[in-house]
């Protein structure tokens, strides 16, 4: 079977106050490497408030191989990417992501 993309899993939380702050940190930092990485398909950020005061938050990034996932994240490709100014805004940081392999996707028709 020929693996039709591979989705990088990357979870943790922030202040629900930061909230619009962030996103458009990551759209300039994060974001800008999604898409400026030669193999990236693309890729989503997900946030979910809960009812202490901090949001959830989840990239989900899609990619066409695992070089492409190493060209972007390092030689370590399962350990988490982090940013100069993401202390300031990450209550955790998880130390790795998640990788799966991409079988079934309804959006492209396979």
């Amino acid at each position: 079977m020929t693996t039709a993309s591979i989705l990088r899993r990357w979870a943790s939380k922030i202040r629900t106050g930061d909230r619009a702050g962030y996103v458009d940190y990551v759209r300039s930092t994060g974001g800008d490497d999604y898409s400026g990485t030669p193999g990236n398909l693309g890729f989503q950020m997900l946030l979910r408030d809960l009812p202490d005061g901090t949001t959830e938050i989840e990239t989900l990034s899609w990619w066409d191989s695992i070089d492409a996932i190493v060209a972007f994240a390092g030689a370590d490709h399962n350990r988490a990417r982090y940013y100069p100014e993401d202390d300031r805004f990450l209550l955790v940081k998880p130390e790795f992501v998640t990788h799966f392999e991409v079988v079934l996707d309804a959006r492209h028709g396979w």
